[in-house]
């Protein structure tokens, strides 16, 4: 399947087509536009103005295609999603002191490449937070 996003991609849209790649569209393909005509007839847009997967009411793309994938109940993605909205939104509505960071680290990957690297770069990234979350709800505490 084909997705488009707006191009110069940042924390909700990256990890937004990390989520998407990862546990909805294995053999996703992304379009990056700088304008949402440019949006192919058979793609479907996340993360731009007026897109179904995108901001809706108080909660950022990321919770959006959770909750239209029902993906809602895996502990670790809904931590995940807690960090996005406060890294995309910074509205305090979490608890997620994680969130700063992460802004920072994928406005400075954003800098060096383009939208195919940045998504290559934080793939791993993404995939180490969920292990990491996925490991703590496990356990009921933070993994060593």
């Amino acid at each position: 399947m084909k997705w488009a996003t707006r191009a110069g991609i940042h924390i909700d849209r990256a990890a937004c087509a990390w989520l998407l790649r990862r546990f909805v569209d294995p053999d996703a393909a992304f379009v990056f536009v700088t304008d949402p005509a440019e949006v192919p007839a058979d793609a479907t847009p996340f993360d731009m103005r007026g897109a179904e997967l995108g901001h809706h009411h108080d909660d950022c793309s990321f919770e959006t295609i959770l909750r239209r994938y029902d993906l809602t109940t895996d502990a670790a993605l809904a931590r995940i999603a807690e960090i996005i909205h406060e890294a995309d939104l910074d509205d305090e509505r979490f608890d997620a002191p994680e969130a700063p960071g992460l802004d920072v680290v994928l406005r400075g990957l954003s800098m060096i490449g383009d939208d195919e690297h940045t998504m290559a770069v934080t793939k791993p990234l993404f995939d180490g937070l969920y292990e990491y979350y996925r490991r703590a709800t496990l356990l009921g505490r933070e993994p060593a």
